[in-house]
């Protein structure tokens, strides 16, 4: 509070609230690496739907990274499974999930602001966001669960599920 004080008296209230507010920014900052879930394994693009789906159910989530060794290659969601493959008649026994996958690959790092997580999952209308370290190996997903339990995601979540007057982006091949 004394440095405030003297902040205060040499550059004048405007300024030393905007410090103030920088201060108080700098230090409520949260990285990623904090909140999001870790221990993520990937599935191999010659996987087959089954195998994913068997996988999802395991993990209880409908979202999987598809990759080898650690490198991300893209994600699969159950929708993308049923939109894609299964209801085109594909036999999910012997289809690929490279098939179903996006290949449009939005990931963040884990050393980011929150906030960049939020920011992306918003602007590309997501719920799930692989997350990479600098060496760009999976670590982990971030998701807006993980990130409600930490912030207000309204914002967000009002991004994502708002209406953009375009078609849902699985109706193509694209998917984020």
């Amino acid at each position: 509070m004394f440095a405030l004080k003297n902040i205060t008296k040499r550059v004048g209230v405007r300024k030393a609230t905007q410090k103030r507010t920088f201060f108080a920014t700098v230090m409520t900052r949260e990285q990623i690496k904090s909140v999001m879930t870790k221990n993520v394994k990937l599935v191999g693009p010659d996987s087959t739907l089954q195998e994913a789906a068997r996988k999802m159910k395991e993990s209880d989530s409908g979202f999987l990274p598809i990759g080898k060794d650690d490198r991300l290659q893209g994600t699969v969601t159950d929708r993308d499974i049923v939109i894609r493959c299964v209801a085109e008649g594909a036999d999910p026994k012997t289809t690929k999930v490279s098939q179903a996958m996006s290949n449009d690959l939005v990931y963040c790092f884990e050393d980011q602001d929150l906030r960049d997580a939020k920011k992306i999952m918003g602007e590309k209308q997501i719920r799930r966001l692989p997350v990479l370290n600098r060496d760009k190996r999976l670590v982990g997903v971030v998701s807006l669960g993980d990130i409600s339990e930490s912030s207000n995601v309204s914002d967000t979540v009002s991004k994502i599920s708002k209406d953009t007057g375009k078609p849902s982006q699985t109706d193509g091949k694209k998917h984020p």
